[in-house]
């Protein structure tokens, strides 16, 4: 080998350079284990926040721990551990193409632009962006875009002109969107760091108008989800006092009795609901309502039943309602014939309900503000706070401090002295709520300082700060998918993936020695060489390390000593045809050698892996990763560090045969006609893939909520649990529900539909309460909500982790789920096509794999009801699949590869008996290779977890599958294909060459 020294500098220096990256992620796990050790010495309800307090006052120290790394510098650079191993939050947030066409034209109450909104969501097609559905509906409408009542307005002027045709418009509006949506992803970024939370990973996903968010390590999880969600619009507004409205609203009052006197139910005709009107009873509350029905009760005073008014004048209040009848007011005051009533003097009014007391839970206040610009707009909008600061107000109650940049602060000085002068107050409003309205009697306040006060916690107004400071998102951030795993279940996830490593890793290791000895040996001290590459490689691209990940790099295990098998079979040839052993090794490295078969076969392995790493998200991509670097690393390590021992070892004149005394004489002389037997494996294929299809067709896949929606929850107990009773039980909740045991007796993998497309916290908690409610029976009995629900150290009864996936992105995930195996599946045609200069070759290879893909779907049709673990189809399962391609491919092309050898040195080929003799010729490689990897897999099955299995299962079933393919289908398929003229002028072609 030529160039060694070269070769061993450039070893030495990335083994130390992996070492040094993977020594932050040693002291990290140090310091965190002082870190529990010392709120250990503490009671155990508050053991959590001692631990967080103790690693957050080192951070803040800027300490040196570690040469000349402080603490977070120290945790920035070790390796990123996922959700699955460390437990938190991964959602996806869909910014809301609709709100920010709304604001792109000023809040239009154009009858067209608004039908054309409606309309775009409703016939919104498959994979369709919202803004083409729009623009599709638009034209329909012939809507004028450029007109002044729609985009050519004040805002867009100097972009938009009246005469631009639609055509012209559409890409200027299609780039403010994506402006944007960076807008809003710059604002989550701020919030994020701004939280705290350890190595957070933000990124948008294409210009889907979707936002990826990935905060491992994260516990509370409602808190995070308002953080994200929140649109931290704020706004100031003048309010009417309580003696301005009061008429008005007993003559709604008056009103409302002929039509709402005497029922039993509260019944309102939408088409008597004034819909340019936003009110916040309709949007915002909305999750937190409940229709309160009361069938006997006759009603003498519609509005006042339900509206309690303030009797004091002067008051900003105007009155006090219940949550659960807010909904049912703001129709009572949007109603046509109600708002007809309106006087002059306050026609420009907008009711906003309070935000929600904990002195007075589940009552709220009811404030009137004044619209008196031309827009109808706030006069003071959050974009003049510069700074937010959370503070305590002269009671010692938690506030949020605010100050203004300098327009913002004249315009706060003339707002507070009119306020001052007419006597009333000015409210606080942000998403629609009223945080506070306090008067002004001192007269104009100068400075632009004000403060934001009421029924708050510490945390919250520390919240508040945050997204104040970070700004506010130009259009509502919705999750469509969710994840929350709990720390419990990753502490769990890290052993049972630790635990299968080990096993399978010694396995491996123990197996080459027994079956190539000394050569054996070698190729374990690259193999342990691979394993610090690739969690070297991890640690400085700061990549993210799931449970798959690590089955993943247990996979590679497998995998990589196949490079290592196709160069010592090369070799053990080579020595049978009588050539020196540093012969034999010199001929195995090269192209002709073992060289050309290791390429081909790591090249449509990556293919298959980058295809996986492009369309997957979260634990998927996290597989792909590890599968990419470490086919690579396995590939320098066979190439490069195993011959550099191979080199060392003869250059010391010791014996090396690449086999032992029980296994030198296996797979030699074998003559199976492989080809002869084709129409018997022809017709077991046919029978599985038959036996398949029917399945398929009769009891069809189970689908997980990655492709159908929904919502899942792994829920554990305190003792054994029927799965059909607890099933029977929340059907009865939630009209459709799925219960399964998942790994143990005691544990449930719940399924529910109930308003996944629903959006808000307060969706989520309702579910999550009913959930509770539905399962209250099989709990312990001081089981609390709270500790049902929350995420907590050692946590061992209750929600382990949950997951929620809309029906608009499951859609997505099912369609980016066929193109990734079809294309993938293209992409390997085409390179084995153009490599071997044949496209039967490249057929061969696809009806192979459709082959195992077809038998490994129907096997997981049929027994998905039968076997005792999770079997569901979700992306992991296509990360299976495309695993089982890649590993069916190598298989293949190794086989392809000595048939083409074969034809180099044959001028007048039998292209049967070439062919038999190739499938014989690497026998011994297929069985090494696949022996090693299924050794590996079955490892991962018995001890990698319940989470993994019916994964891990899918690859173990495609690896058998793939083997038997690659020996009885691909090459029997290329060989029927491929007549012998063709045969004959390829082997007098490839002499040419």
């Amino acid at each position: 080998m030529q160039n060694k020294g070269l070769i061993k500098f450039f070893a030495i220096i990335f083994a130390l350079v992996c070492v040094y990256q993977l020594s932050f992620t040693f002291v990290a796990n140090g310091i965190e284990e002082d870190a529990k050790v010392f709120a250990s010495k503490f009671p155990k309800e508050i053991q959590t926040q001692k631990e967080v307090s103790y690693l957050d006052s080192l951070a803040k120290s800027k300490e040196k721990v570690f040469l000349w790394n402080t603490y977070d510098e120290v945790r920035n650079n070790q390796i990123n551990k996922g959700l699955d191993l460390e437990g938190g939050l991964n959602v996806i947030l869909q910014i809301s193409v609709k709100d920010i066409l709304f604001g792109l034209a000023n809040e239009s109450n154009d009858a067209g632009f608004q039908k054309a909104l409606k309309d775009a969501k409703t016939n919104q097609k498959g994979n369709q962006d919202y803004i083409d559905a729009f623009f599709e509906a638009a034209n329909k409408a012939n809507l004028k875009l450029a007109s002044a009542d729609i985009f050519g307005n004040r805002n867009l002027d100097e972009v938009i002109k009246f005469d631009m045709t639609n055509a012209q418009v559409e890409p200027i509006i299609k780039q403010k969107v994506l402006e944007s949506v960076e807008s809003a992803f710059g604002v989550l970024r701020k919030r994020i760091d701004q939280f705290g939370v350890t190595q957070p990973n933000i990124q948008m996903l294409g210009n889907s108008g979707r936002i990826l968010v990935e905060l491992p390590g994260a516990k509370d999880v409602d808190r995070i989800k308002k953080l994200l969600q929140g649109t931290a619009k704020l706004e100031f507004w003048e309010t009417y006092k309580i003696e301005e409205v009061a008429n008005y609203l007993i003559s709604a009052n008056e009103v409302l009795k002929t039509t709402e006197i005497a029922k039993k139910e509260v019944v309102i005709d939408s088409t008597e609901i004034d819909s340019t009107e936003t009110d916040s009873t309709a949007t915002d509350l909305d999750a937190l309502l409940t229709d309160e029905k009361d069938s006997t009760a006759v009603q003498v005073n519609p509005l006042f039943d339900k509206l309690q008014i303030t009797q004091q004048q002067g008051y900003s209040v105007l009155g006090y309602a219940k949550v659960a009848d807010t909904a049912t007011i703001g129709n009572y005051l949007r109603r046509k014939d109600v708002k007809r009533t309106l006087p002059n003097a306050i026609a420009n009014v907008k009711f906003v309900w309070g935000k929600e007391n904990e002195k007075t839970p589940g009552i709220v206040e009811l404030y009137a503000l004044k619209r008196t610009g031309k827009d109808g707009k706030a006069p003071i909008s959050g974009g003049v706070i510069v700074d937010a600061t959370d503070t305590f107000d002269q009671l010692g109650q938690p506030a949020v401090s605010m100050q203004m940049d300098g327009s913002g602060s004249r315009e706060w000085e003339k707002l507070t002295g009119k306020v001052s002068q007419q006597g009333n107050a000015i409210a606080i409003v942000l998403d629609n709520i009223v945080y506070s309205a306090p008067g002004v009697s001192k007269g104009a306040i100068t400075g632009g300082r004000s403060e934001i006060s009421g029924s708050f916690t510490v945390t919250e107004t520390k919240d508040l700060a945050n997204v104040l400071r970070a700004g506010k998102l130009p259009a509502a951030a919705d999750i469509v998918q969710s994840e929350v795993v709990g720390p419990s279940l990753g502490k769990e996830a890290v052993d049972n993936g630790f635990l299968s490593f080990i096993i399978g890793f010694s396995l491996v290791l123990l197996w080459m020695v027994v079956y190539y000895g000394k050569a054996g040996f070698y190729a374990n001290l690259a193999l342990l060489v691979n394993i610090l590459f690739i969690f070297g490689a991890l640690a400085s691209f700061g990549a993210v390390l799931t449970l798959p990940g690590i089955a993943g790099i247990v996979l590679t295990i497998g995998m990589a000593v196949d490079a290592n098998v196709i160069i010592y079979e090369r070799a053990k040839e080579e020595l049978d045809s009588g050539k020196t052993v540093e012969e034999a090794v010199n001929y195995a490295y090269t192209w002709k050698g073992a060289m050309s078969s290791i390429v081909d076969a790591n090249v449509t392995t990556f293919i298959t892996a980058l295809i996986l790493f492009l369309l997957g998200t979260g634990p998927i991509k996290g597989f792909a990763t590890t599968l990419l670097i470490g086919i690579l690393t396995s590939l320098v390590t066979a190439v490069f560090i195993t011959r550099i021992f191979l080199d060392w070892s003869l250059s010391r004149n010791e014996k090396i045969a690449f086999s032992t005394s029980v296994t030198k004489n296996w797979f030699k002389n074998l003559n199976f006609d492989f080809l002869g037997k084709r129409k018997i494996a022809y017709i077991v294929s046919g029978i599985l893939i038959a036996l398949s299809l029917f399945s398929l067709v009769s009891n069809g896949l189970n689908y997980g909520v990655d492709f159908v929606g929904g919502r899942t929850y792994q829920v554990r107990f305190d003792k054994a649990v029927s799965a059909p009773d607890v099933a029977q039980d929340l059907v009865a909740v939630f009209e459709s529900a799925e219960a399964k045991i998942y790994g143990n007796d005691n544990q449930l993998k719940i399924t529910t539909k109930y308003k996944v497309d629903e959006e808000g916290e307060g969706v989520d908690k309702e579910v999550n309460k009913m959930l509770y409610d539905g399962l209250k029976k099989y709990l312990p009995s001081d089981l609390t909500y709270d500790n049902f629900v929350n995420l907590y150290e050692g946590k061992q009864v209750g929600i382990m982790s949950s997951s929620k996936v809309s029906g608009t992105i499951s859609n997505d995930i099912k369609t980016n789920s066929l193109w990734a195996v079809l294309g993938s599946l293209l992409v390997v045609f085409l390179y084995l096509m153009i490599s071997f200069r044949k496209w039967q070759f490249g057929l061969g290879a696809v009806v192979a794999v459709a082959h195992d893909v077809i038998i490994v779907l129907g096997i997981f049709s049929f027994f998905y009801t039968i076997l005792p673990f999770n079997m569901e189809i979700d992306q992991a399962f296509i990360a299976a699949i495309l695993t089982v391609i890649g590993y069916s491919l190598n298989d293949t092309v190794i086989v392809f590869d000595r048939i083409r050898e074969y034809l180099d040195y044959n001028s007048s080929p039998n292209f049967k008996a070439l062919v038999n003799k190739a499938l014989n010729s690497t026998l011994s490689r297929t069985i090494n290779t696949s022996a090693t990897t299924l050794v590996v897999l079955i490892a991962i099955f018995i001890f990698g977890g319940e989470t993994i299995r019916g994964f891990v299962f899918a690859i173990l079933v495609g690896i058998l599958v793939g083997t038997y393919s690659s020996l009885f289908i691909a090459t029997p398929v290329m060989n029927d294909t491929m007549s012998k003229k063709e045969a004959k002028k390829m082997a007098e072609f490839k002499k040419e060459d």
